[in-house]
């Protein structure tokens, strides 16, 4: 063990090359922002590095609660429950010293809705932005919907007249073209200004000394140095040595381990997110048949798992799942979320109904890097799948990579893990970004090429309806409908868990993005 660390030791002084002050936070993650653009990828990780350099309308406080960043107040207007308004926080500044106005909020909520931007589903029920004067704006959404809100706390604010002069006024298409001017520079008003990329690799953030909230939040660190560092071993052996402040992607079979280290500190709570299986349901004219265009091959899938297996895998930080969003997401209901139980009999008899009496071999996508215990999860879904005559390969690699053939027009993969964060904790975006089909407005993030015009019709009007028991009708509705598909396979909702080391402190956040402006020091 000596001899592991003494090598650990030696790979973080080559990997985390900043000399280490006193207010130096090295932060460690499995894996790296695709990019930095503000409006390109909605991706956990990406989103993770990029809440440090940009800030929101809206956003969530520690307990989950939505309070605002950017804006001061908001309303709906007087003559219009349809249009919200937003009062801007005067004095607000970018990193480069421009001052934050409308133009900058309107600018930015346009570039988000443009294609090819994932995060345009978010807004996909707003028809205008509009400046009222220089720190006001209004969004006009199509009939009343107070759950844009939540959306808008996803949506990063970008200086136009930066994003302009450098070519950066579209959102580019990271995943087939260009990678663009803000992809590795940024201008936002967040706590930490960029001062160099190297992707894959360190990304230094020094402290923005003329953050408008610096009276309120600790703001403590005066720099950060990101590191991605796949190897959990090689992760926790840094924290355990001294080397690595913050470890935001503890192995589950390392967090009891640590809770009883002196020099460790763990954090673990609920996540807002479920791991899920994801299917390619369309088929090609001219191509093989594709065993997931069946919706009984995808029901064959959901009774061959067993999600209590998959939660010891977890060590229990994990809650066997059957709706994919967590139950801090307003839809969620105890019977949608109620897994089947495994039932191998019943999956062969789909299979054989489905023409595959004998099963098929196909490849798992699982990416190493964002779900934690990723290739074991995989490794025990494909034993689980061969005991029903599918012969599941698994293709191990990073989440980056994997999103990019997800984002091919057809995706390659035909059968891959992944995650979805509930990050507006509401239903209403999971049905336009997953179930939509994919067009300029919703389905972000729909790679399964699934099409349904009567439920597309249902997710759309879904936004106006303000009635609670109604709208609460009308989610169940869409679920029933969308879990009948099986398009997704709901596994389980992690528990997060990151570790520091002693004396270096931080609140949890549901959404498992790290608030390093609330980082404080009880020591050196």
């Amino acid at each position: 063990m000596r001899k592991f660390l003494g090598f650990a030791a030696f790979l973080f002084t080559a990997a985390i090359t900043s000399t280490i002050e006193a207010r130096t936070l090295r932060w460690v993650r499995a894996g790296d922002a695709v990019t930095l653009d503000p409006h390109a990828v909605d991706d956990p990780l990406t989103r993770g590095l990029k809440r440090q350099i940009y800030e929101t309308l809206l956003t969530r406080n520690p307990k989950g609660e939505l309070v605002g960043e950017l804006a001061a107040s908001w309303r709906t207007t007087p003559f219009d429950a349809s249009t919200w308004e937003f009062k801007l926080r005067p004095g607000v500044k970018f990193h480069n010293g421009a001052a934050l106005t409308a133009d900058d909020v309107v600018f930015s909520l346009q570039r988000a809705m443009a294609p090819p931007s994932e995060l345009r589903t978010l807004l996909s029920s707003v028809e205008r932005v509009a400046k009222v004067d220089e720190l006001t704006v209004r969004v006009k959404t199509r009939g009343q919907n107070p759950t844009v809100l939540n959306h808008l706390a996803q949506i990063f604010i970008l200086n136009r007249a930066w994003a302009e002069a450098n070519g950066a006024g579209q959102p580019p298409d990271v995943r087939g073209g260009p990678e663009g001017f803000a992809a590795r520079n940024a201008n936002g008003t967040g706590p930490f200004v960029l001062a160099s990329r190297e992707p894959g690799l360190k990304t230094v953030l020094r402290r923005n000394e003329q953050y408008w909230d610096k009276g309120f939040a600790p703001l403590e660190a005066e720099e950060v140095v990101f590191t991605p560092i796949r190897s959990g071993a090689a992760r926790i052996a840094g924290l355990i040595s001294g080397e690595i402040d913050v470890v935001q992607d503890v192995p589950v079979e390392d967090v009891d381990r640590l809770k009883s280290a002196r020099n460790v500190m763990v954090v673990t709570a609920p996540q807002n997110a479920t791991v899920f299986l994801g299917f390619d349901v369309g088929q090609d004219p001219s191509g093989p048949r594709n065993p997931f265009a069946d919706k009984r091959v995808r029901q064959a899938v959901n009774f061959a798992v067993d999600r209590s297996l998959l939660q010891q895998i977890m060590r229990g930080q994990a809650m066997p799942a059957g709706l994919l969003v967590p139950s801090t997401a307003n839809g969620w209901t105890p019977d949608l979320d109620r897994p089947p139980a495994p039932d191998p009999a019943r999956a062969k008899a789909l299979l054989a109904e489905a023409g595959y009496p004998e099963g098929f071999s196909t490849a798992l996508h699982c990416p190493g890097d964002s779900v934690i215990g990723a290739e074991t999860v995989c490794a025990e879904t494909a034993g689980r799948l061969a005991r029903i005559g599918i012969v599941a390969t698994l293709v191990m690699q990073p989440s980056a990579s994997l999103s990019a053939l997800l984002a091919k027009t057809p995706p390659e993969p035909k059968f891959y893990l992944a995650a979805w964060t509930a990050a507006t904790l509401d239903s209403e975006a999971a049905f336009a970004t997953l179930y939509h089909t994919k067009d300029a407005r919703y389905g972000g993030a729909n790679a399964s090429r699934f099409s349904n015009p009567e439920l597309d019709r249902k997710i759309e009007s879904l936004p106006a309806v303000n009635d609670p028991a109604k709208r609460a009708a009308a989610v169940a509705e869409i679920w029933a409908a969308a879990q009948d598909e099986a398009l997704y396979i709901p596994l389980y909702h992690p528990t997060l868990a990151y570790a520091t080391r002693s004396g270096v402190e931080i609140p949890a956040d549901p959404e498992n993005q790290l608030r390093l402006k609330l980082v404080t020091f009880k020591g050196p």
